[in-house]
Parts: structure tokens; C-alpha cells; sequence
């Protein structure tokens, strides 16, 4: 069976083939799947994922510890190279942790030493929740932790990690809440239309790194882009930025501007907390001001 896999199919598959489909769903640790398929059928996919993680909660301790340390440790170049699990690398990937400056590499470095130090096991994050900031901000945080309470922020981690990747893998009758969307809508006030042909970029933004532009695309007739900024996977939780052209698009329109234009380039700032909530970021304006707010 080629994934995406039907729960269905999954349901009367045989044992090996149920764990062989299932395999990167859980870092390293097949047994996890293995013991969760005495529980089928399952009817929907939240059945399936809450019943893996029953395996986990009614695991031993020394169980539930193997299961930590075999993630790999974030921004591993050594990893990466001899035993990182593609679901990993692309995780990190998405985040941003392969284009690493090495100020930045030896930083994570740092982090990785004093975490296994003070704990024992790899700092375990569901990074397509976050951006680089984000992730930099629960290791600060999560360090100051003691061990009892940071196995159980790992494993809620390895819980997140694991829904992601199973609603990427199995098709069933429902779908696990675990993706969020972006996305924006222009008005032009002056005309008292949509505002059609706006070009714009989605930034996200970097305390230390540089930012990256995610999107460039061009609004359509209704004002809104041909498909959402984010959208199919969680929004990462940081800083980003909103770069809208209002006086290219002014210009085009014909409406007389002053030289230089009195607003060029609109940069609208925000922060995303909420990675599975629809953030709608509504812009209006005129060729002299704007106004902006989360719309729905």
C-alpha cells in the first residue's frame, strides 16, 4: 500500500504490514504501533492516534525514556549525515534548521550539550509549530525545567510529532486538528473595491538569522489570494511580516500620487501563537493611510 494509507485498509491489514506503514509515525520505536494494533479497528484517525498514545502512557518508565532518546537532537549536522529518519529531516528542514548560520549551528550546539547534561535525553520539539525564534525560546525555557517535568513536555512533543505525521499518512473519515492557515484580504477604500493585483510577500521574521520571504503572489478580483499564505500544515508560531505594494498598485490605477508616494510599501507586523488556528490578516486602504486588523 503506497500512502497515503486508508484506515480501512490499515484496519485489516496484517501486523507487519499495519507497523511497516506506521513506521516513522513514532521515531526509531515500532513497538509503539506494534501494541497499538490490538485495539482495531479503529473508526477515525483521532481513535487510532489516542490509542498509540495509550501505549505510551501504560509503557514502563524505561520504556517512555527510550522512546525520548531516540529522537535526534536539533540542528545534529552529525545526525543528519549518519541517522536522522526522513520524517526528521524534513521536519527540521521545514523549519529552517538545515540553512543554519554557523553562529547559529554553534548556538543550537550549546543548547543541545546543556539540555543532555542537565537531563539526559535530546530536547524534543515538534518543530512545524515553530519558527527558529520559537524553537530557541521553549529551549531557554524548558532548560529551567526539572527532569520529572520535562519527560512529560517531551512525550506531549512526541504526541504532536506523531499526529502530524499521521494525518500526512492515513486518509480516513475525519481529519486530526492539527493544521492551522494564514491568510490575507485587501480592500481599497478609495475605490470602494477589492483591491485586484496588489502584489505582496509573507516574511517571517528573525531575531538573530536572517528573514525569509515564504510567499510572493498577487492578490485576485476578490482581494484575496488564489490560494492561502499558509495553509495544509501548521502555523509556525513567531514573527512575520506582511509587505503589500499600495503604491505600484496606485500607480497602475492611474490615481495621482505625490513623489516621492506617500505610502510605498505597507509592512503590516504580527505575531502568530495559536499554529492550528485561521489567522486572516485584512488590510483597507487608500493611497494616504490603512487600516488593518484580524479578520475571520
Amino acid at each position: 500500500m503506497p500512502p497515503p494509507f486508508a484506515l480501512d485498509a490499515l484496519n485489516s491489514a496484517s501486523t507487519a504490514d499495519f507497523v511497516a506503514a506506521m513506521a516513522h509515525v513514532f521515531e526509531h520505536s515500532p513497538w509503539v504501533v506494534e501494541a497499538a494494533t490490538a485495539s482495531r479497528p479503529f473508526e477515525t484517525l483521532a481513535a487510532l492516534r489516542d490509542a498509540m498514545l495509550a501505549v505510551i502512557e501504560g509503557a514502563t518508565p524505561e520504556q517512555r525514556l527510550a522512546l525520548i532518546r531516540a529522537h535526534p537532537d536539533l540542528a545534529d549536522r552529525v545526525k543528519r549525515a549518519t541517522g536522522m529518519t526522513p520524517a526528521s529531516a524534513a521536519e527540521q528542514d521545514g523549519a529552517g534548521l538545515h540553512r543554519l548560520s554557523e553562529s547559529e549551528f554553534e548556538q543550537f550546539e550549546k543548547l543541545n550539550d546543556a539540555y543532555r547534561e542537565k537531563f539526559g535525553f535530546p530536547f524534543i520539539l515538534g518543530v512545524r509549530r515553530h519558527t527558529k525564534d520559537s524553537i530557541l525560546d521553549r529551549f531557554a525555557r524548558r532548560l529551567d525545567n526539572a527532569v520529572p517535568e520535562e519527560e512529560a513536555e517531551a512525550l506531549a512533543e512526541i504526541g504532536r510529532i506523531a499526529s502530524l505525521r499521521l494525518a500526512a499518512l492515513v486518509e480516513g473519515g475525519d481529519a486530526l486538528a492539527v493544521h492551522g492557515q494564514l491568510s490575507t484580504h485587501v480592500l481599497d477604500k478609495h475605490a470602494g473595491l477589492p483591491a485586484d493585483g496588489v502584489s505582496l510577500e509573507l516574511v517571517e521574521l528573525s531575531r538573530e538569522g536572517e528573514s525569509r520571504v515564504l510567499v510572493r503572489t498577487v492578490t485576485n478580483a476578490d482581494g484575496r489570494t488564489d490560494a492561502p499564505l499558509i495553509a495544509d500544515r501548521p502555523v509556525p508560531i513567531g514573527a512575520y511580516e506582511l509587505r503589500f505594494h499600495a503604491g505600484a498598485y496606485y500607480a497602475r490605477r492611474g490615481v495621482p500620487l505625490s513623489d516621492p508616494r506617500f505610502l510605498d510599501i505597507i509592512a503590516v507586523r504580527f505575531g502568530v501563537a495559536e499554529p492550528e488556528a485561521h489567522l486572516h490578516v485584512t488590510l483597507l486602504m487608500t493611497p494616504w493611510g490603512y487600516t488593518t486588523y484580524r479578520g475571520s
